[in-house]
């Protein structure tokens, strides 16, 4: 463990690290990650949201959810997605941990 409980590169599961960046790594990911936010809301919510069809929106969810970062709460016929906050704290503190790791162990280099 990094100091004040971050987790190290050495802990932390390089292919977990590689779903986060990836689910990350897209536009409509992000969208999806701002809205909820707000709170929970239902797969419906999000199609008309996004004015777009619910199998791709479930595409990206997937993605997310795999990655940690959203968790889903089916509800009669219906899938209700929310933040996943302890995944965003693990985001935020792999963030620091590289920040710092690069302005302590990283001196000036020439090419």
């Amino acid at each position: 463990m990094y100091k004040n409980g971050m987790t190290t590169a050495a802990t932390r599961s390089l292919g977990k690290t590689v779903r986060l960046f990836h689910a990350l790594s897209d536009e409509t990911r992000l969208r999806l990650l701002e809205q909820l936010r707000d709170g929970e809301q239902c797969v419906c919510e999000l199609t008309d949201t996004f004015k777009t069809g619910q199998s791709r929106l479930s595409f990206h969810l997937r993605v997310l959810k795999d990655a940690g970062l959203v968790t889903d709460r089916p509800e009669g016929r219906w899938i209700y997605y929310s933040l996943n906050r302890d995944a965003l704290r693990e985001v935020e503190d792999l963030v620091a941990w590289l920040k710092d790791s690069s302005s302590r162990n990283m001196p000036a280099r020439r090419c």
